[in-house]
């Protein structure tokens, strides 16, 4: 069984305030290609089709142009696509029953009563059948119902108590999730400044929930990285969607799962995007001299190190470089300021701050005998703490 993991496509997304429809539809055109020229048996999307819940019209014409070249393509290569935390996922399950009739397979929404189960598919291929299981991006909240007497309280017990009461053999039949949480491990997965995570990490789910599947095609993070084993996978974005992912190299993955009990083969097939992701470092003088012709059009984040000003250095950039998506400054006198900015910071004391913050809320500050109350708390709290 050989599959592509694609993932967080995000059609209609910005850098910075750049327009990606054109990259994106380039990139998806040489994956239709890769697709007509290796015919995998299926093709995954783990989540994030879209980067915003409602998307443009364009966005919803690019996706709808990359379903429409793979359908085209016989014989028909089934598509198993769920929704990630930027979907909707009302949104992504319409017409998922009609499309299903043209092997599309769409799961938007996880189980919501005691009645449903997350949905599963089965192809074959020489060595008998393969389950796919779509469990597309959830909260403790979305699945409350399905467990009406005890429900899950957090993102990790969401998805166990999900998958321990589906019927899976473990031991006799090769199965793969299909998956979009933020999944951890013993160390916390490489993440980048396109991510959002809840604060405190309350949205992390431990691989022992997952670990027994044969392969788990994840969806979320947009660098490729195994996560504690090595057949729990994010293949990463197709596309550098951020600053810091410049360092990254995108590929398409190619998953090959073979019999019952081997492990699954992982391969990168090379993308060759229209323009890349770059950042410059250096003095305005460098960098103007070391631009090349090829970067003209890339994506580029200049840091500039003068120690002096020099005179509209936006300009001149904007001479060699067509698409500047931001231009800073490091040098002394930057990191002075900066310095001075953290020596200027005061930590409050927590009645002061609190104070301040009922003020801002309530429109009138604590009356005498509520302050009285507040630091009656506030100095039992800080005694607990001794």
């Amino acid at each position: 069984m050989r599959f592509f993991h694609l993932s967080d496509l995000h059609i209609g997304k910005q850098l910075h305030r750049y327009n990606l429809r054109e990259d994106q539809e380039a990139i998806l055109e040489e994956v239709v290609a890769y697709a007509k020229d290796l015919r995998p048996d299926a093709i995954i999307i783990a989540g994030d089709i879209y980067d915003k819940s409602v998307p443009s019209a364009e966005a919803v014409a690019v996706f709808d142009e990359f379903l429409t070249s793979l359908s085209e393509i016989t014989p028909a290569i089934p598509l198993l696509i769920i929704s990630g935390n930027h979907d909707s996922a009302q949104r992504l399950d319409y017409a998922s029953d009609i499309l299903k009739n043209h092997q599309i397979y769409l799961a938007g929404t996880a189980p919501r009563t005691e009645g449903e189960h997350i949905r599963k598919v089965t192809l074959n291929d020489e060595y008998g059948e393969v389950d796919f299981y779509l469990l597309p991006f959830l909260k403790p909240s979305y699945v409350r119902n399905v467990f009406p007497e005890e429900p899950p309280q957090t993102y990790g017990d969401a998805v166990a108590e999900l998958i321990r009461r589906e019927e899976i053999d473990y031991c006799g039949r090769r199965n793969v999730l299909i998956s979009h949480q933020f999944y951890t491990g013993n160390e916390l997965p490489k993440t980048c400044d396109s991510e959002t995570f809840s604060v405190g990490g309350i949205d992390n789910v431990d691989i022992g929930a997952v670990k027994a599947f044969d392969y788990v095609a994840l969806g979320h993070l947009h660098g490729a990285q195994c996560v504690g084993m090595p057949h729990i996978c994010y293949c990463g974005t197709l596309l550098k969607y951020s600053v810091s992912e410049s360092g990254q190299e995108k590929a398409l993955t190619l998953v090959t799962l073979s019999q019952k009990g081997a492990p699954p083969k992982a391969e990168r097939l090379a993308l060759h995007p229209l323009r890349d992701v770059k950042k410059k470092r250096g003095n305005l003088a460098e960098i103007l001299e070391g631009a090349n012709e090829k970067e003209r059009d890339d994506y580029v984040s200049i840091t500039l190190t003068d120690e002096v000003d020099p005179y509209k250095p936006k300009e001149q950039l904007e001479e060699v470089f067509d698409r500047i998506l931001e231009v800073k400054a490091d040098n002394t006198r930057t990191r002075n300021k900066l310095r001075e900015m953290d020596e200027e910071l005061v930590l409050k004391d927590p009645l002061e701050t609190f104070c301040d913050f009922y003020q801002e809320m309530q429109g009138r500050q604590l009356a005498q005998e509520e302050l009285e109350i507040m630091k009656k708390m506030f100095d039992e709290a800080e005694g607990e703490e001794r």
